[in-house]
């Protein structure tokens, strides 16, 4: 059995990341899935949160996804991404203040339709602070 995972992260617009990799956790709607070389074969549904990847038992890369699918094979993993971004790239003074902006947006919304898409706008972005201030691995 090989010792590594192909691991490929996609988002609609392009391939964002594609290594081999020691292990791989993704979020996945039922809980946090740990891949490693071997794993049986799974399609899941991927939460908003955050993906480690592992070399040498140490957490290498961290990516903030807000959601989409994984296929697991054996020996690959591939992630379909809504949107990704690594967490060294999330400026936490910037996230703030989109957050701030959106809420003003809320207060003058015309109609439900709106403000739902502003409050979900919000949500994916205290789901990236969570994500930068409180790492899962």
């Amino acid at each position: 059995m090989a010792d590594k995972v192909a691991f490929d992260l996609v988002s609609p617009e392009k391939l964002l990341l594609s290594e081999d990799v020691e292990m791989v956790v993704l979020p996945g709607v039922e809980g946090d899935i740990g891949v490693l070389p071997g794993h049986a074969p799974v399609i899941t549904q991927i939460r908003m949160g955050t993906i480690c990847v592992f070399e040498n038992g140490q957490v290498v890369k961290r990516l903030f996804v807000e959601g989409g699918f994984a296929e697991v094979m054996p020996e690959r993993c591939t992630v379909l991404a809504e949107q990704a971004t690594s967490l060294d790239d999330i400026e936490t003074s910037a996230v703030e203040q989109h957050i701030k902006d959106l809420r003003d947006e809320i207060s003058v919304a015309d109609n439900d339709e709106e403000r739902a898409a502003l409050e979900a706008a919000i949500a994916v972005e205290n789901g990236k602070l969570e994500a930068v201030n409180h790492p899962v691995y």
